[in-house]
């Protein structure tokens, strides 16, 4: 099982990093063991001082697929969630002004929460989802997935180009703006539309 990820799909996040916008998605990889087990906390890292929430909308695949036509692409996930992506910005930071990957800031272990998955079917429009993230119950991040840049189904025929879908891959869409570092003691809980699917401590 492999967890794929689009950075930079939100143009208001792509501003408050300063980045350059990219005429292409960006895509990178966490491997499996990023994925934070249920009902356990985020230990922040040794490594960083700077790990940085990023709520994202996510889907899990259901379907084998490769080269997938745009008009096809939701015919391969019917569930949906939220998750995190926490990046060490720190050492992405370093790593960028080098030339080098990030997947040591990205796809450390325990580097991903993935919520609980919900029936797509309970959504009307997959384009037109609210949700956002509180930190001690304070709204920190919010947005609707009609705000991305690359919708749902262009990501996943884009995707498909370079890597086979299995049954089980998740996608991370991207996060929005109001990303922000995590402290010792923090809870973060995520909600699509009104429903709760994560809380995470931080220790």
């Amino acid at each position: 099982m492999k967890i794929i990820c689009i950075g930079q799909n939100y143009l208001k996040h792509i501003e408050e990093l300063n980045s350059d916008r990219s005429k292409t998605p960006v895509i990178f990889l966490k491997p499996d063991s990023s994925i934070i087990q249920k009902n356990q906390p985020f230990f922040i890292p040794e490594f960083s001082k700077e790990i940085h929430y990023e709520v994202e909308i996510i889907l899990k695949f259901s379907k084998l697929g490769k080269h997938i036509d745009p008009k096809f692409s939701n015919k391969y996930y019917n569930q949906i969630s939220l998750g995190i992506d926490f990046t060490a910005r720190d050492l992405q930071k370093k790593l960028k002004q080098s030339g080098q990957p990030w997947e040591k800031a990205k796809a450390f272990d325990n580097s991903a929460v993935i919520g609980d998955w919900i029936d797509i079917n309970n959504f009307d429009d997959i384009n037109n989802i609210n949700f956002c993230l509180k930190v001690n119950n304070e709204t920190v991040q919010t947005s609707n997935s009609s705000n991305m840049i690359w919708k749902v189904n262009e990501l996943i025929s884009e995707v498909s180009n370079y890597f086979t879908l299995k049954i089980g891959d998740i996608l991370f869409t991207g996060t929005p703006e109001g990303i922000g570092k995590v402290n010792i003691g923090d809870v973060l809980d995520g909600f699509l539309e009104e429903k709760k699917v994560f809380s995470i401590k931080i220790k």
